[in-house]
């Protein structure tokens, strides 16, 4: 039995296309043929050297669907993308409160996942990271921005430039708030 298998009924590895938008936005789409079950599977990913913040903000999607199967891995995921600062008690404490009402947030972010099929992604899981015009203002941080399909608005992902390393690490998430409910969880549906 697999590390996902309780939240959803998927499978995948990783590729990743990048394209500029309009007006300066850039966009880039990560392809993962199968969500990482191990701190280990996240570190083999092509994306874990990390050396943009769209890479960091895409593993850190696919640990904060870890954490929902399995805390500790979850931990340890996001606790190697945060680098130098790990996650403190504050947070933990609000990933795992965000959780308690359902599960399926983080994977409301991938291709094909709304309310309509319980927020199932299509496989390969595939997710794009983007930017607007204000991401990049203050130099070593970024500020990028993902869609969910059970929300109108994107959310975001502040991350933070190692200078040293050239490494960016996930500073803080923005993306486990509310979502409009899975029709198996929709009373009115």
């Amino acid at each position: 039995m697999g590390l996902f298998d309780n939240i959803l009924n998927t499978a995948n590895n990783a590729s990743t296309n990048a394209s500029k938008g309009n007006g300066g936005n850039e966009s880039v789409t990560f392809t993962f043929a199968k969500l990482p079950e191990s701190l280990a599977e996240l570190q083999a990913l092509p994306e874990a050297f990390m050396d943009t913040p769209y890479k960091t903000a895409a593993l850190s999607l696919l640990a904060l669907c870890a954490f929902a199967a399995d805390e500790e891995i979850g931990k340890e995921m996001l606790n190697f993308l945060k680098g130098p600062e790990p996650l403190t008690p504050s947070e933990i404490s609000f990933i795992k409160d965000r959780f308690r009402d359902s599960k399926l947030v983080p994977f409301s972010y991938f291709k094909g996942a709304k309310p309509e099929n319980n927020y199932t992604p299509d496989v390969p899981f595939t997710v794009t990271i983007f930017s607007n015009p204000y991401s990049f203002q203050n130099e070593n941080f970024a500020t990028l921005h993902v869609k969910s399909g059970g929300a109108d608005s994107p959310r975001q992902f502040r991350l933070r430039l190692k200078p040293s390393t050239g490494v960016w690490y996930l500073l803080e998430q923005m993306v486990l708030v509310g979502i409009r409910p899975a029709v198996k969880d929709d009373p009115w549906a």
